[in-house]
């Protein structure tokens, strides 16, 4: 787990002609750090991430000094506030970049505070001289509406220092730090994060997204406040809707796998007593398959192998 005071949450996104500009911060607004990105060859993902670490008046002092890099081409526009990168991806024209504009807090684990998405925006990477034609062909179009038919909103949530993606005795007992966490079964958004992820070899600025079930409640038991939180973790391999995912794939990989934790502790100042329950379920790990009827309510079991 990350110190929270170390992790960048909430970002400021500002363009040029040239370049996009990402300015993250931490929770309480104390360091700010400088992200480019480069519009020039919008074919390719090319970032840069400034190594010095900005106070507050440095970061102002920033926005002054590209805004008069830039004035000869209309200076540095404001384009959003966001809260972290969760990818980029290509059709066949240029790059986009996905963010999250809108979050919304569910819960916290142990003072690590977990969001829902509630709002995303795809952001072209070309500018107006170098936006390729293939950018309003009715291909390009068509798989940018196919994108945005995912809905979000339903079932992702993240954590800005808090690695929601392992479970709690992992977390404690192995702990981990840097861009490889993205590569387990429960970070749905790792492929769109692999380019940015490999040319900066951090992660403050992406999110992780786990795709599944969050919930937090505090319960009253016997005079004491105990906080119980339920996560469910959906593997993005081998996912898909019953009937049409059974068994098991060639890699090895059970469809449908979710890994259950139960995190159960006493809300109280101190030491923490913590109890942490895991389950994992999936199909039958077997070739098999079922083939859907609406006459027979019992499709009959077909074995591959």
């Amino acid at each position: 787990m990350a110190e929270a005071d170390s992790c960048l949450e909430s970002f400021e996104l500002y363009e040029s002609e040239s370049k996009f500009y990402i300015l993250g911060t931490n929770c309480n607004k104390t360091i700010w750090r400088l992200l480019k990105i480069d519009r020039m060859e919008p074919s390719e993902v090319n970032v840069h991430e400034d190594s010095t670490v900005l106070s507050q008046s440095d970061y102002l002092d920033m926005l002054k000094n590209l805004d008069e890099q830039h004035r000869s081409t209309g200076g540095v526009k404001f384009v959003t506030n966001c809260f972290g990168i969760i990818g980029f991806i290509k059709f066949l024209g240029p790059y986009y970049m996905l963010i999250i504009t809108e979050q919304r807090k569910i819960g916290d684990i142990f003072g690590h505070m977990v969001y829902q998405v509630s709002k995303t925006a795809m952001i072209e990477l070309s500018n107006s001289t170098t936006r390729p034609k293939l950018i309003n062909s009715k291909d390009e179009n068509r798989y940018k509406k196919l994108l945005q038919t995912i809905d979000l909103r339903k079932d992702f949530f993240f954590s800005h220092s808090y690695h929601i993606m392992r479970s709690l005795q992992k977390n404690f007992n192995d702990p981990q730090e840097g861009w490889e966490l993205y590569d387990t079964m429960f970070v749905w958004n790792e492929f769109l994060t692999r380019g940015i992820r490999d040319i900066l070899k951090t992660t403050l600025w992406t999110v992780a997204l786990v795709y599944g079930f969050f919930k937090q409640d505090k319960l009253a038991i016997c005079g004491k406040d105990i906080m119980l939180t339920l996560i469910a973790r959906r593997s993005r391999h081998y996912a898909g809707t019953r009937y049409l995912k059974r068994g098991v794939n060639e890699e090895g990989r059970v469809a449908n796998d979710v890994e259950t934790e139960q995190i159960v502790y006493e809300d109280m100042l101190g030491p923490w007593q913590i109890s942490s329950v895991v389950q994992n379920r999936g199909s039958i790990p077997l070739f098999w398959s079922q083939e859907t009827s609406k006459l027979n309510l019992k499709p009959d079991i077909i074995c591959k192998h």
